[in-house]
């Protein structure tokens, strides 16, 4: 409709696509869109997603490395060589065997070797070229794997087989629910998303692990599905391992669901008995929609009037008897569980092809790496960290994790830098001071929090970007990630100093799990952290199948690749070996050494050209 060209004072409804509406006086026009009027906003416009890579990417070889070759079993790398041969020349990969055998690998066939991941202490042999002691290992393994998968299956099998709840249709106002998240979608999070409605469209319960980063969007992953199931007429259930979090989680899905006809309640113990018991009489009752709390949840007194999604924030923190209740709830109701750094027996379930996994690894913008620094505590190097923070109008956590001496170390840090602000929060504590200390923390009213580990699944405060880890020797691998986790939450720099006694008093398994997290310093490393924690604890023994010679005998991809045929053929999927053709074209084919100068920067391009799948 050409607007301008009807007389003043006429009304016209027109259709088309604008984000705002606009006066333009000059021509009398005042144009109103729908948003303007229903406060909708427009969904923004949906990128397909890329393709699932095929696997998760390992650490990339460094020469020295052993590496398992499919046909000829345990090598070692010696670096990337260029050799002149009959069709031309190309970049090969040296590989050492038993008796100083060496292989020249085409780098184009670099598919067919894995970097070996095997377990803590123990070294390998190298195979004999050619020989028969490989193929014997491996037939060895193929049969303990299948045991172990037909165990396995048996149970997820009764999950499968289970008649959950078909969620097909999204509800009537889900588009609008979506337009509600503040941010685009990262291409990893559509996936997971995708992956998630998919699953609980299908009749038999989702289980289904989402592992992102903190803060990289797994909460609105969980959002999607609650809305999802609570237009089809079902309750949720949002269990976490604290109560603080509980508590921001409710917030969150408050805010999320304000405009929506459904009723959002925390049940957790900062509630009063009262009110507690008035919450589960409405969850009875089928009045309560979604309930976020912690184990409360899982007390005898609860009861849902027709319970469709249980979401788990950190599933690793629960103990054996929460776990045994949820194994009950699994085998007809959907479970999502949300985590940053998997625990190894979660994801070595998943990786088996077992528990459905999805990864959520790409940052948000403007999201830094956290610069870290490992050291030992001294007094000037704290003072100037703290200092620092404060100057820039942020805060500080300084964890601490032994409760008698916490009141001595905050004490120090006062002595150190009078002027800050500071105060305590450890599990030991009354509930209403935690709280309160906690409150204070995230509403800015202190500037330094010395604590226990009680914070490293919890609260989300985007100005403390400094963590002071004392004795992180003594925490474990996937617990100094969660902690390092808690800052760096928004586009600010943010720093965590580990600081350790002096070196030598360091136990070898402390020193590997520093090392490991120097090295994985980057955005989105929890996956690749998980790994490095199943290879220096072990893959641990699932139903009591005790593995561990068998990863230590083939390395752990070569053992997944086992489990994973093993499965598909007790599933009775089709397996078809992955073709690995051979290509001799009489020219020289290589990244040139002036065009990429670096060996392992060349050798990264051609592992990235090597699982292209089309």
């Amino acid at each position: 409709v050409d607007i301008l060209s009807h007389p003043s004072g006429t009304c016209h409804l027109t259709q088309g696509s604008l984000s705002n509406g606009f006066i333009w006086p000059a021509a009398g026009v005042a144009l109103v869109t729908e948003s303007d009027i229903f406060n909708v906003k427009a969904v923004p416009h949906r990128y397909p997603a890329p393709p699932a890579p095929q696997a998760l990417a390992l650490e990339d070889l460094q020469s020295g490395d052993l590496v398992v070759h499919d046909d000829h079993g345990i090598g070692r790398y010696e670096g990337l060589v260029t050799l002149e041969v009959d069709v031309g020349g190309g970049d090969f990969l040296s590989l050492i065997y038993r008796d100083d055998d060496r292989l020249y690998l085409p780098v184009e066939r670099m598919g067919v070797i894995q970097k070996y991941m095997g377990m803590e202490g123990v070294t390998p042999q190298l195979d004999k070229m050619g020989g028969l002691s490989w193929e014997r290992v491996k037939t060895r393994i193929k049969r303990s794997a299948e045991r172990i998968a037909g165990e396995l299956l048996k149970i997820y099998a009764e999950r499968k087989a289970g008649s959950g709840v078909s969620f097909t249709d999204r509800g009537p106002g889900y588009d609008n629910f979506v337009a509600g998240f503040d941010y685009d979608e990262t291409p990893d999070q559509t996936r997971a998303i995708r992956d998630v409605l998919t699953d609980m469209a299908r009749p038999a319960p989702m289980d289904r692990l989402i592992c992102g980063d903190v803060g990289y969007g797994k909460t609105e992953v969980a959002l999607r599905a609650a809305y999802v199931t609570v237009s089809n007429a079902r309750q949720v259930a949002m269990i976490v391992p604290t109560t603080v979090l509980a508590e921001q989680h409710f917030e969150t899905f408050r805010r999320r669901f304000d405009d929506t006809p459904f009723n959002v309640a925390c049940l957790s113990r900062f509630r009063s008995p009262r009110h507690q018991r008035e919450i589960i009489k409405r969850m009875a009752a089928g009045q309560v929609d979604i309930v976020v709390g912690t184990h409360r949840v899982f007390s005898k007194d609860v009861r849902f009037q027709a319970l469709g999604l249980v979401i788990l924030d950190e599933e690793q923190r629960f103990g054996v008897r929460h776990k045994e209740r949820l194994k009950k709830l699994r085998r007809n109701v959907d479970v999502l569980a949300l985590t940053a750094t998997p625990i190894p027996r979660t994801l070595h379930l998943s990786l088996t092809g077992i528990r459905d996994i999805s990864t959520i690894s790409t940052p948000p913008e403007l999201r830094q790496p956290i610069v870290t620094y490992v050291c030992e505590l001294d007094e000037a190097l704290l003072k100037d960290a703290i200092e620092r923070e404060i100057a820039r109008a942020g805060q500080v956590y300084f964890v601490h994790n032994h409760i008698q001496s916490i009141e001595r170390m905050a004490a120090r840090i006062q002595r150190l830098v009078p002027a800050v602000k500071l105060d305590i929060a450890h599990g030991q504590m009354s509930e209403e001071q935690l709280e309160e200390n906690m409150r204070r923390f995230v509403s800015k009213e202190i500037d330094l929090l010395v604590c226990t580990t009680i914070i490293e699944s919890g609260i989300d405060v985007a100005s403390a970007n400094t963590m002071l880890i004392n004795r992180a020797d003594r925490l474990g691998l996937a617990q100094i990630y969660q902690l390092r986790g808690r800052v760096g939450r928004s586009s600010d720099q943010a720093f965590a100093s580990l600081f350790i006694p002096a070196e030598s008093t360091l136990t070898r398994t402390a020193r590997k799990r520093l090392k490991v997290l120097m090295e994985h310093s980057d955005l989105g490393s929890g996956y690749q952290i998980a790994l490095n924690d199943l290879k220096i604890r072990g893959g641990g023994t699932i139903l009591g199948a005790a593995q561990s010679g068998h990863i230590a005998a083939v390395g752990y991809d070569m053992y997944l690749k086992l489990m994973q045929t093993a499965v598909a053929e007790l599933k009775g999927e089709p397996t078809t070996p992955p073709l690995e053709p051979e290509i001799n074209i009489a020219f020289t084919a290589v990244i040139p050494e002036n065009y990429v100068g670096d060996i392992d920067q060349r050798l990264i391009l051609y592992r990235r050209l090597t699982r292209l799948r089309s």
